[in-house]
Formats: C-alpha cells, structure tokens, sequence
C-alpha cells in the first residue's frame, strides 16, 4: 500500500478522501489555493501545498502545478477526486510519467468514454441498449438541426465531452433548436474545452438510474447495484437514492450485466459509473434502459452505496491502484436497507438557482441514527465564485426507504446553515412532497413543481416585527411620576413621539415606525409576526440571520452614509447576480427591450446564466464588455424607462412611427 497520497481535490471530497487514506495509515498531502484559506480540508491533511490564487484552470486544472507539488511532497499516489482532472486521460498519463500512480482508471478507457459519441457506438458493438440519435462527427448547424428534426422532437443536445449536465440542453420545437445549440456549445467550450455536441431522442419519462462498478488489474469487474439520481434541476443531480424505487430483481441483473459489459468493453480499472436513462412510463421494465455515459471517476453520490453495502469505496480505489484485487467477488457483495443523499449548495431557487458566495456565519449539521454528513465547509469558511457551490451532503440510511426518508427530513430540518444563501429549503420540499415520498419521479419533477418547491416565503413581517419588539424590550419602564410618562389628553413635548428606525431586510430599506404612548413605544404600522415555530436567529457583527425551515432573512442596520451615488441617482441599473464572465452580450446601446429579454449571459461556477430585462426601456448605456470577468454587484447595463426613453429620445419614436 502507498505511503503517501496527494488529493488533487478540494472541499468535502478532499476531507471525505483524507478520512479513508489516513485509517489506513497513509501520509496525506492536500492541496489549496488563496481563495481556499478558510476552507478546512487543507488543514485536516498531513501536508498542504498551496499552488495559485484562486481560478481553476491556475489551480487544480493546472497539471504542471499539481505534479510539482507530488515532486515536492514525495507523494507516491495521486488521487483526483471528482471533477477537475479526475476524468482527464492526459493528467493520468502525466502521473504514470512521473512516476505516481494515478488512483483510477487506465487513459485508455477514460478516452473511450470521454466521448459520448465513441463511447455509444462502442456500446453498441458490446451489446448495450443505447439512446437512439446521431452520434457522428458532422457538427454543421444545418446538419445537426436537420438530424434533430430526423430523430423528432422533443430532442437533447449535449456535449461530447464530460458531464454533469453542461453543454446540454432539452428542446421541444424546431425553431428553438439554433439558439439551443449556440448555448450548449458555448458552456461545453467553457466547461471541458470542446464545443462538439450528439443529438439524442429525448425520453418523455426518464428516470437516472445509474450502476456502480468496480474492476482490478486481474481481470475482475463487479457492480455494487443501482443507485436513482432522477429529482434533478438543469440536468444536475439532486437527491440521490439506493436502491432505486420500483426496481425488480429482473431488470436489477439485466441492468447490472450491462454495466459489467460496458467496463469490460474499455478494460476499466478502478471505480466507475455506467449511467442510464430509464423509460419511467408504465413502470420500470427489463427492455426499456439505454447507456447514457459512463463516469470514470468517484462519484458526488457514492456514499448511499456505502450505507447500503457496508463498503467504503475509496478504500476500494485504493486497493485495486496499489495492484490488489477486488475485497469481494459479486456474490458477496450486500445490498441492506435504503439510502437517500440529498445535496446542500450555495443557490437560490427563488432565483433560478443563482450561486451564491460569502462567509459563512453558521454551519451546524446534525448527528443521529443513520445520519452521515460530508461536508467541505465549517463557520468562517468564505464560498468563492471559482469552484462549483456544493457545501455539504447529508445521506440518511434506514431499513426501508421510509425510515430513511423521515431521518433525512429531520435532519434537513435540524440543519442551521447561515451566510449565503441555500438551496436546503427546496430540498425540504422535495423530501416533503407526496410525488417523491410515493417513489419513483422521473427527471422532469422539479420542472414541473415549479414554484412549489422554490418559492421563498416574505419573511420581512417577520424581521420588522423583531425590531419592533427589540426596542420594546429595551426601552426603559414609564416612571409613573413622570410627566413625561402621562396618560391624560396632554403630555410635555406635543400628544405623540416619533421616532423611524431605518433597515435593511434582505438588501431591502425598510423602516419601522415607532409611536410612544404612555411612556411604551408601539408600531402601528408593523403588523404581527407570523409564527415563529423552529426560528432561528444567528448573529455576525454586522447583521442577524433569521432562519426558519430553512429559509433564511438577513437583517441589518444601514450605514446612512454608506450608499453609493448610483443608488442616491436611482439609476436603473441592472448589476451581475454573481461574480463570473459575460459571455454574451444580447443588447446593444440604444436598443428597445422588452421585460424578459436577454440582456446578457454570465459564466458561474462552471453554468451559463441569462440575466433579463426586468422591465421594459432603453438600453441606455453598456457598462462591461464580452469576456470579462466582473465582480458580484458590478453595473453591466442601464436601462431607462420606456417613458423617460421616449421623451430623450423623439426623433427615433418618430422614425419607429413612419417605418
């Protein structure tokens, strides 16, 4: 076994990875960049390298970076994680080079199934169900809208290369389908670096059930059963659960077969994921699963395999890269209870899931019976803009799916999670909905919920009527001698005392208006507080958190001088939602918009975001320009009002007019 082994990770899978390495006695190196000083991975290892400022591809995308750090820890194996270079057959050759052994699967067999296209007509030829679709290496527009409309609509445009839903997009009509497909290329070029796309017949009731396997360097390929990764948003996973609901023996075998095959296919070596789409319609059956891709990596989801089978998969990994063969032939393997993951991110789903950044205020997670948290953050760490926003998972086992259902709520529910905000609401609502809790959603049900499970409750009543009541408490008690305190018709100083305390609920300037009568302040004008069952209130030094079954309000108290002229202007100004790079800009200077048309896209954490208009009006000024990168907050257009457009700008309504 190795001595030493350098993460070439960070967050919650480098912590998950540094647990299993050092129970078996490993030297563990992690590493970490400037924007990762608050992070707690780095310090949980034995040795930490520190190899760039903060953007991935200077970072942990950086192959050079990464092998000198190995150089100068000593480190004997490299193991990647998942995501940056963990699929990367390039970086897997370069350890081999250098004389390190990689902790996963031959370049070989991650070229293979690196690209989707070759990776299907490979399975073809191994007797694996695929999708079908064009797969070719012809990517003219006209040719592709043409096999589009060939296949039949709806169709999926994805990205030949990697994964995890970037570069791929559903489309439902003909006349969608260029605008599509200029998005998908666009994010698959900043995603994996190759714009290339398929074409695929789009499944109407698609469940994600996916197949763990395992193979060593013997010649022995194992799978470690199913797991459901089908409740997703923007083709990213969600919830994960083992088994999947519905599953029978029968389809269980065929389905397991075929991923044995599909590694067997590429000479796998190490732990993968060989994924299918499922056709949910009428229940799932043994002829109705294609091969979608095959992951050759750890993935985000393996700890619910881990608490339906008892086994630690890095341990696994470990052993079959060191030349050891598989712990456990297929018939040994267990498969015992039900396991659920849901994943906790720095989003807003009020928002259309916007990432968030900041420090994090509070991080409590709870413990219990059947209850595993992995986590990448603690209270104090700082969510950067350069990395995906995932910050914890929390995975719940029991004996059936109900018991593990209810642990996770619970535990969901226990969470206190202050700082930016979070998607853990949305993740109550989905455990909490009568469609989930019977089993068996397809892919399309977060789509088709809708605003039942994003919407965010006002919790603004709720704040103002806490500031009401603070300043109640504190206000000292009427002194009954007092003239000053009287509650006659007259009182020195006029009938009434007012008094206006500004605030900020949420970003939002507030005011709570305060009449003293006998000597006690009231608020009229605040009406009383909603329920305040299971609220929280977490303070910093400049704001309280309020949290309630997971939503989260931000009180503060303004600075009076503090606003900036554009606010005193009340320029209508709409600002980058996140720190990230615009990709496109959809409006030029003097243009008419309309509400709901795209002003620009903004590159995030690895997704392409439209930003719309929020109203009608002239563009009246672009403020960044295509390609740069731009700070949360920063002014990238201007618009006026459709009035105020029409009075500074005549003589273009007048030619609007005559033309």
């Amino acid at each position: 076994m190795f001595a030493s082994l350098l993460i070439a990770n960070r967050g919650e899978i480098a912590r998950r990875i540094i647990r299993t390495a050092r129970r078996m006695g490993m030297r563990t190196i992690a590493l970490a960049t400037e924007a990762d000083r608050s992070w707690p991975h780095w310090r949980e290892a034995d040795e930490a390298v520190f190899i760039g400022e903060g953007p991935a591809a200077d970072s942990y995308l950086s192959i050079e970076k990464i092998l000198r750090a190995a150089e100068e820890t000593g480190a004997e194996a490299v193991h990647p994680g998942y995501g940056f270079l963990s699929e990367n057959a390039h970086f897997a050759e370069a350890c081999a080079e250098a004389g390190l052994t990689f902790v996963g699967p031959p370049a070989a067999a991650m070229r293979a199934m690196g690209s989707k296209s070759e990776a299907k007509a490979l399975m073809e030829a191994a007797g694996v169900p695929v999708v079908p679709g064009y797969h070719g290496e012809r990517q003219e527009p006209d040719f592709l809208r043409r096999k589009a409309y060939e296949i039949g609509y709806p169709v999926l445009i994805k990205a030949v290369a990697g994964g995890g839903g970037r570069g791929m997009r559903r489309v439902d009509k003909a006349k969608d389908f260029d605008a599509a497909l200029q998005s998908a290329r666009r994010e698959a070029q900043g995603a994996f670096g190759d714009p290339r796309v398929l074409i695929e017949r789009y499944v109407t009731a698609p469940r994600h059930i996916e197949i763990q396997v395992f193979a060593d360097q013997h010649g022995h390929v194992v799978h470690l059963y199913e797991r459901d990764c089908s409740v997703q948003r923007r083709h990213q996973k969600v919830l994960e659960e083992a088994p999947a609901p519905g599953m029978s023996e029968e389809l269980r075998a065929a389905m397991g077969e075929a991923a044995v095959k599909a590694a067997r296919a590429v000479g796998y070596e190490g732990a993968g994921t060989v994924e299918f789409i499922a056709d949910g319609a009428g229940g799932l059956k043994a002829d109705g699963f294609f091969f979608m891709e095959m992951n050759t990596r750890l993935q985000v989801e393996h700890p619910v395999t881990e608490a339906v089978t008892g086994l630690d998969l890095v341990e696994w990994q470990l052993r079959v890269a060191a030349g050891e063969s598989l712990p456990l032939t297929q018939e040994a393997i267990p498969l015992r209870g039900h396991a659920i993951e849901a994943r906790l991110y720095a989003e807003d789903p009020s928002s259309g899931f916007a990432p968030g950044t900041g420090r994090i205020v509070a991080a409590d997670f709870p413990a219990g019976e059947g209850v595993r948290v992995d986590s990448g953050v603690d209270a104090g760490t700082r969510v950067s803009p350069f990395y995906d926003s995932m910050l914890a998972k929390v995975i719940a086992s029991g004996a059936d799916r109900r018991q593990a259902l209810e642990r996770l709520e619970a535990a969901l529910a226990a969470t206190r999670f202050a700082g930016p905000r979070t998607n853990l609401a949305f993740l109550l609502a989905i455990l909490r909905s009568p469609e989930f809790s019977a089993g068996g959603v397809d892919t399309g049900f977060v789509d088709a919920k809708g605003e039942a499970l994003t919407a965010r409750p006002d919790l603004a009543p709720l704040a103002l009527s806490l500031v009401a009541q603070e300043i109640a408490r504190r206000a000292p008690a009427p002194d009954p001698a007092s003239p000053w305190s009287g509650c006659e018709g007259f009182e020195l100083g006029g009938l009434e005392r007012q008094l206006a305390v500004p605030c900020l609920v949420d970003g939002e300037a507030r005011e709570v208006r305060l009449l003293w009568r006998g000597g006690r302040p009231h608020a009229p004008d605040v009406a009383a507080a909603r329920a305040t069952d299971g609220l929280v209130q977490v303070s910093s030094e400049d704001a309280l958190y309020l949290l309630q079954d997971g939503h989260q309000a931000v009180l503060a108290f303004p600075d009076p001088l503090g606003r900036s002229l554009a606010e005193v202007a009340g320029e209508n100004l709409v600002r980058a939602p996140m720190h990230g790079r615009i990709t496109r800009l959809g409006v030029a200077e003097g243009d008419r918009v309309e509400a709901g048309e795209l002003l620009f896209t903004l590159e995030a954490m690895k997704m392409e975001h439209s930003i719309l208009a929020p109203a009608a009006g002239r563009v009246a000024a672009l403020l960044a320009v295509e390609g740069e990168q731009v700070e949360e907050g920063a002014e990238i257009v201007r618009l006026e009002p459709v009035a105020q457009a029409a009075q500074t700008a005549p003589a273009e309504a007048l030619d609007e007019v005559s033309r």
